[in-house]
């Protein structure tokens, strides 16, 4: 025969929801910069006290074959509206995107290479 304290136990844990052990998130993943997205009025600074402000490092390619994105440099603001078409403004409050220039290939997010022709202006990947 149960004693009353049993009974209560048993009774309370009816109305309770099952416990579920708790499963493994997978870790958050690592925002990648989207190159090919690129585009429109750009500011560059290679100032170290400005780094904070910049979105993401930039690495100026020399040769084309290593660089991410080709980036072919618009007079006009218009006319940047597509991937690789850069206007490059002096004033980082009416830029579109903030990019921090370094001299080293490690620290850089991504790398970008200056043509000449627009056509070629795009993504690499």
């Amino acid at each position: 025969m149960l004693s009353f304290l049993s009974f209560l136990l048993l009774l309370g844990s009816w109305g309770q929801p099952k416990t579920v052990p708790p499963t493994a998130h997978p870790p958050a993943a690592i925002s990648e910069p989207a190159v090919c997205r690129m585009y429109g009025s750009v500011y560059l600074t290679s100032d170290p006290r400005q780094k904070n402000y910049a979105r993401y490092i930039v690495y100026v390619e020399k040769e084309e074959a290593y660089a991410d994105l080709l980036v072919f440099k618009e007079n006009n603001k218009l006319f940047a509206d597509a991937p690789g078409l850069w206007y490059v403004t002096t004033n980082r409050s009416f830029a579109d995107h903030v990019f921090f220039v370094t001299d080293k290939r490690a620290f850089a997010d991504f790398a970008i290479h200056y043509t000449d022709k627009r056509t070629f202006a795009g993504c690499r990947k």
